[in-house]
């Protein structure tokens, strides 16, 4: 099968040609065929199986009708990172239409996304700053045709679905709604049961990871767990690098010890404005920085093809969790490496992982780590922290910043 397969308009066909597309991957010859027949659909598909085109070509391909001048297709995204990686999308996909595609989210100015709204065909959007839109009357949604919930879980999981609902009864209710989940929840089957329609279900790599990713499990200290990381690093060939922290103060304080010890590091959180977010991820792209770490939230809409190895600091707090973490590495028939740190407290979510892996993941150590090291204590920790009672509520807990200091055992320089 090939794209000739789904009979584009010419312009579409033209774009998909341009953008060097040859064979669909499974979701995309699964789902464009439904959703050119108009069928809601419910899709579920982890990062990097290609379900952005899947969506993206189908609408480019229904506006290319007579009605022009107003928006006629949706897309919702979780993130900035993620409604721009769509954006790009429509742009690069319909090169060769008229078609007009504009992203909408927070951090930005309004003024300039304004007068875009007024031109576009297609709209990408977080779903807070649309709905400031729509309070200030400077969008117009009632000819729509198509709309898009993208990484709906997510939403859920950011606390967005409220905002959702609140979207939904500014649109017509005579359109065709397309909703894509890596998991699906409860709370997710209870929107898609009220938004959709007598819905096709499309089912690609929800419960396993792909095949070209290898997995490995690295028990350690939790004190330890930087130490481990810097030595993993210099023992391993990689090109560039996505680590996952629970935390965004994790994600910071850890690209900047990264950094310290001479490695090319950045970090993507939250608390980062637009324009050093944008960096940030161009910084990666282009390979300005080997070394990305970031959290689960912020590294929605990371789309780079080259990832070598996905690597847990943190282990994540679901075996879904799991998969759509290093979903990012083994793209395009490439390989890949997943390691995770694990520390005692996380036996149940490594079961958890073998369950949905199939399989048992390989427990590895390495000979040239000393992991009988004892916590470093900072040399201004006061007298009362530095009880061994103390230490292990630093470690169990870390709510202190002082005491979290603890956590962080780093070498004097780089191994």
């Amino acid at each position: 099968m090939n794209f000739e397969t789904f009979n584009f308009h010419p312009p579409v066909a033209a774009g998909v040609a341009a953008a060097g597309y040859i064979t669909p991957t499974s979701i995309q010859a699964r789902a464009i065929p439904q959703v050119l027949r108009r069928r809601d659909v419910m899709g579920l598909a982890q990062t990097g199986t290609g379900k952005t085109a899947a969506f993206v070509l189908p609408i480019l391909n229904r506006l290319m009708g007579n009605k022009k001048g107003c928006i006629r297709a949706l897309v919702m995204a979780p993130t900035r990172e993620l409604a721009e990686q769509i954006h790009q999308a429509v742009k690069t996909l319909g090169c060769k239409t008229r078609l007009k595609s504009t992203s909408v989210y927070g951090g930005v100015g309004i003024n300039p996304q304004i007068q875009n709204l007024k031109r576009a065909d297609i709209v990408v959007a977080c779903p807070g700053r649309l709905l400031d839109h729509i309070g200030r009357r400077t969008v117009d949604l009632s000819q729509l045709d198509v709309l898009v919930i993208d990484e709906a879980d997510q939403m859920f999981d950011m606390g967005f679905l409220p905002d959702i609902r609140r979207i939904l009864t500014h649109l017509p209710r005579n359109r065709q709604t397309l909703l894509f989940s890596a998991t699906m929840p409860a709370e997710i089957r209870r929107l898609a049961g009220d938004i959709l329609r007598d819905p096709v279900t499309v089912q690609m790599g929800a419960t396993a990871p792909a095949d070209t990713v290898s997995h490995a499990l690295y028990p350690v200290a939790p004190h330890l767990k930087t130490a481990l990381l810097l030595k993993l690093l210099g023992n391993t060939r990689t090109e560039s690098v996505l680590v996952f922290t629970r935390t965004k103060h994790r994600a910071k304080s850890l690209g900047k010890n990264l950094s310290l010890a001479g490695y090319r590091s950045t970090s993507l959180q939250g608390n980062l404005s637009q324009g050093r977010r944008q960096a940030a991820m161009d910084g990666f792209r282009d390979g300005t920085f080997q070394i990305l770490v970031a959290t689960d939230i912020a590294a929605r809409g990371i789309d780079v093809t080259r990832v070598s190895h996905v690597i847990n600091y943190d282990i994540p707090s679901t075996p879904e969790a799991y998969i759509h973490r290093i979903g990012r590495t083994g793209r395009a028939t490439r390989s890949g490496e997943a390691f995770t740190l694990i520390t005692g407290e996380d036996r149940e979510m490594v079961l958890a992982i073998n369950r949905i892996i199939g399989s048992q993941v390989e427990q590895r150590t390495l000979s040239n780590f000393d992991y009988s090291s004892p916590v470093r204590i900072p040399d201004d920790c006061p007298q009362w922290q530095r009880k061994p009672h103390h230490q292990f509520y630093a470690l169990k807990k870390g709510r202190n910043k002082k005491t979290s200091r603890l956590n962080d055992h780093i070498p004097a320089k780089r191994p």
